[in-house]
């Protein structure tokens, strides 16, 4: 099982996509790091998953969350998707603003 999470995360690194506005423009975008970050996580690396893109951690739980969204019906699903999304936000321009310091 873990030679397939680790030939998957060498494959993965292999085709990420190159960050647009960092090429054009030189400065990063609020989502440069989220496919390394991704990448950290499936290796199981959590520390540097959380040091280059902290929102991947909001992120994963809120695709969760509106997965099930999808196949059940859940009481407090508004409030928890809501939560998860002004975490997502707040994390994301926190670490975008930090970059610029």
């Amino acid at each position: 099982m873990k030679i397939v999470v680790i030939l998957l995360t060498l494959s993965i690194e292999d085709y990420m996509l190159p960050c647009f506005t960092k090429t054009i423009w030189g400065l990063d975008c609020p989502g440069c790091g989220l496919q390394r970050s991704a990448a950290f996580l499936l290796r199981g690396d959590f520390s540097a998953a959380w040091e280059i893109y902290p929102a991947i951690f909001t992120i994963i739980p809120l695709i969760g969350v509106l997965a099930v969204d999808q196949l059940f019906q859940v009481k407090y699903i508004n409030k928890i998707t809501i939560m998860l999304l002004i975490a997502s936000v707040g994390l994301i321009l926190t670490n975008y603003i930090l970059k610029f310091i």
